[in-house]
């Protein structure tokens, strides 16, 4: 009727009050309907504006974000929801000491609905999905994983490409430190027919665990450590995925000066690619993709940035959103 007010999105149960800790966590068809409630929001945007009225979400942020932390906070406001930000981990009792047991039970004594927590520590996560009764969202826990970032990642590819099966995947840079690449591999892995392609000197190349989770997956992949083999791998791929050398994780600063530089995506390197070929980055980037690269076809990273908006709306929408 004229006047009336929309009831709003229908939001659908499957992930309702789940932890997000790995990408391990979601199926295929878990994933499609993230999208699915993804292109809605996209298309729809008004239509969420309620869907947290009344819910508290706290952004636990141990470690500096600024695209992730951002996209968090301003996907709560935008649904309508009240956000807790603790996003400087000088000013919070960490840095006295506290133990995150007793920075979390706070939280949940402060009613959040959601806790989103980013910390350096592996499993720190994990550790927090055991502690409280609030769904967990991880983003970003030490150098083991970075879920949400990964759920973007294949959205983009999907956006861009118009399919993920079948997808030449190439991820060049520190993948031994790496939280992205991993919970990118995971999650593509459910994908049919992609082929994975790790283009790394030796000392910064993929995990093991990783390789072990792949090959229980029947997911075919090659490393590529040597510089002479890149032309060939780059040829071969629809996508390529760079990162950043982790400095912060490097337990010997010597050992990153001496890898620093490795590789570096430039015009040069793209000479070897398909003209279709979709170059995405989790960002922040140093020195090892080449800006020359912004004002090419190639370029998929600032879409890719883009896109953590409506993820992450969707994402707080199915696990702590209202339902009718």
């Amino acid at each position: 009727m004229p006047g009336e007010q929309s009831a709003g999105p229908i939001i659908r149960e499957d992930l309702r009050g789940r932890d997000l800790v790995s990408a391990k966590d979601l199926t295929r068809d878990e994933l499609g309907i993230v999208f699915e409630v993804a292109k809605e929001v996209e298309s729809n945007l008004d239509g969420f504006s309620n869907v947290l009225r009344g819910r508290r979400v706290a952004l636990l942020f141990a470690e500096p974000s600024t695209r992730t932390f951002s996209s968090f906070y301003i996907a709560a406001r935008r649904l309508g929801g009240d956000v807790l930000p603790l996003n400087e981990p000088e000013m919070t009792s960490l840095t006295k000491g506290e133990t995150l047991y007793d920075t979390l039970k706070m939280l949940e004594g402060y009613g959040a609905d959601c806790i989103v927590m980013r910390h350096p520590s592996r499993g720190a996560a994990r550790f927090a999905a055991d502690v409280v009764s609030a769904p967990v969202i991880n983003a970003g826990s030490g150098s083991q994983e970075h879920p949400t970032q990964a759920i973007l990642d294949v959205y983009t590819i999907l956006k861009k490409r118009g399919k993920v099966n079948g997808t030449s995947l190439g991820m060049l840079g520190d993948l031994r430190f790496s939280r992205t690449v991993p919970s990118l591999a995971y999650l593509v892995s459910n994908f049919d027919d992609v082929e994975l392609h790790f283009i790394a000197p030796t000392a910064l190349q993929v995990r093991q665990e990783v390789e072990l989770y792949l090959h229980d997956r029947n997911v075919r992949y090659t490393k590529v450590t040597k510089q002479q083999d890149i032309p060939d791998a780059i040829s071969r791929l629809d996508v390529l995925y760079v990162t950043r050398l982790q400095k912060e994780r490097f337990p010997d600063p010597s050992e990153y000066e001496r890898l620093r530089g490795s590789y570096k995506v430039d015009m040069g390197m793209l000479r070897y690619a398909k003209s279709t070929l979709g170059v995405m980055h989790p960002l922040p980037r140093v020195d090892e993709l080449d800006t020359e690269i912004d004002r090419t076809p190639h370029a998929w990273y600032f879409d890719q940035a883009r896109y953590g908006l409506p993820i992450r709306m969707a994402i707080f929408a199915l696990v702590v959103g209202e339902t009718r």
